[in-house]
């Protein structure tokens, strides 16, 4: 069944295959089907020149497609994602990080380890020794995923 729907398509195929995997990457960027999606049309391209040679069976085409997206996605990743040049500004995206090494006073008190700073005008949960309201604290480490400082009693 597979080899009759191959046939019949012709080298159509992996024309649409490669379209449909280019459209995919519009909908959800960033999971390289644009590189897969190149492949697949080279494999339409070469699949319209050379269609009636008796080496180029369907197996040969899945077998061609398959290594030469390995080699793009492969050219791909070199391309776009060794891209990491060092910056002047490290920690521009990470406001927690920003704030390591500053001087506060607790807005509220710590209890049970968990209180509040205000730097700047924004109010920081903090996480550290039980301490007083108005205490003066320095910040001693902020955790990336939920934007908690800590503190510690200058």
């Amino acid at each position: 069944m597979f080899d009759r729907i191959v046939s019949e398509l012709g080298p159509w195929n992996w024309i649409v295959l490669g379209f449909a995997l280019l459209v995919m990457e519009v909908v959800a960027p960033g999971i390289f089907m644009l590189w897969i999606g190149i492949a697949a049309l080279i494999i339409g391209a070469v699949s319209l020149l050379i269609w009636d040679a008796a080496i180029w069976t369907w197996q040969v085409q899945v077998l061609a497609f398959l290594a030469l997206s390995l080699v793009s996605a492969y050219v791909g990743k070199k391309l776009v994602g060794g891209r990491h040049d060092p910056t002047d500004q490290p920690l521009l995206n990470r406001r927690g990080a920003q704030m390591i090494g500053r001087m506060a006073t607790l807005a509220e008190p710590i209890r049970d380890g968990r209180g509040r700073i205000k730097l700047g005008d924004t109010l920081w949960r903090v996480s550290g020794p039980d301490l007083p309201a108005g205490t003066q604290v320095r910040v001693t480490g902020a955790a990336d995923t939920d934007l908690e400082l800590t503190v510690e009693r200058v």
